[in-house]
């Protein structure tokens, strides 16, 4: 399965399972970085999906912003304990998911250290 830089795939709609559990969509999603020379991430769909909206959530639109250090706890008090469980490092997940918002001009750094961020 071929990638284009750049394209979306369609949301799946979610399946059931035997018991009527909600299956995850596994489809990968490239991650971005704003970094020249590094290479893209590929993660699932709704770990992708479940990030950037905590992401959004956490990040205000203020000329403030938020520490980015700041940011995996912070969007780890969105989540629901079953969806840490499922998801692994949120830090590292954190930090894929950040850096291709900064991509695609969702989030913005702010000028300085310790590094800020901002709703773009």
């Amino acid at each position: 399965m071929a990638f284009r830089r750049g394209a979306r795939r369609k949301e799946s709609p979610p399946t059931f399972g035997k018991g009527g559990e909600v299956r995850r969509d596994q489809t990968p999603v490239l991650c971005e970085t704003p970094t020249p020379g590094r290479q893209a991430t590929r993660i699932a769909r709704w770990k992708y999906d479940l990030l950037r909206q905590a992401i959004l959530d956490a990040v205000p639109l203020g000329a403030e912003g938020l520490a980015f250090k700041d940011l995996p706890r912070e969007v780890e008090r969105r989540l629901a304990a079953d969806e840490r469980d499922g998801l692994g490092s949120v830090s590292w997940y954190t930090t894929v998911v950040k850096l291709d918002l900064e991509v695609k001009g969702e989030l913005r750094r702010l000028p300085g250290s310790p590094q800020r961020l901002v709703r773009a």
